[in-house]
């Protein structure tokens, strides 16, 4: 499943192994164990994201400082779709449903799940070398409309595939998506 799950699982508490023993608290904590991982995922790819954000905004600067203002609407833009899918992953559920819920999240969509936001930190690089071609335009201009355009479509794109998480939590769609 993922190297985080298997960190969370091994710093169980000597009492919380013991306790796995009594029959039906295992699945519970297996899956409790899950969606911390899951969480801790998610809250590392807002982070990067985050940093990213920030590039953005210096790159912004830079932009102004160089008098290229024709694509501060677009960078403006971009940085908006990405403020959006930071905070649409930091407020996502990670798959808890109560006992009498009409959606029961079980394990294996617990993992599809994690497995989609893992997918999700591919976003982060693709990002990471967008910005880097937009910062290596800035200067001279050359090639900045492609590099701001990248940028905004990579926001756009994260944003849309981010939409498809819901189907993979109910199984009704795709565990593979495009990153």
């Amino acid at each position: 499943m993922g190297d985080l799950y298997g960190r969370v699982s091994d710093a169980r508490s000597w009492l919380e192994k013991l306790v796995g023993k009594i029959p039906g608290y295992k699945g519970y904590k297996e899956k409790e164990m899950r969606r911390d991982s899951d969480k801790l995922l998610r809250e590392t790819l807002a982070t990067q994201m985050g940093v990213q954000l920030q590039r953005l905004d210096d790159l912004q600067k830079q932009m102004i400082s160089a008098g290229r203002f024709e694509y501060l609407d677009e960078t403006g833009n971009a940085a908006t779709k990405l403020k959006t899918f930071i905070d649409r992953v930091q407020k996502a559920s990670y798959g808890y449903s109560g006992l009498f819920d009409a959606v029961r999240v079980k394990e294996d969509e617990l993992d599809r799940l994690y497995d989609f936001d893992n997918r999700l930190m591919g976003y982060v690089e693709r990002l990471a070398g967008a910005l880097a071609s937009l910062e290596t335009a800035i200067p001279s201009g050359e090639g900045l409309a492609d590099a701001v355009r990248q940028v905004l479509s990579i926001c756009g794109e994260a944003n849309q595939t981010f939409d498809m998480r819901e189907q993979v939590i109910l199984g009704a769609g795709p565990s593979e998506q495009p990153v």
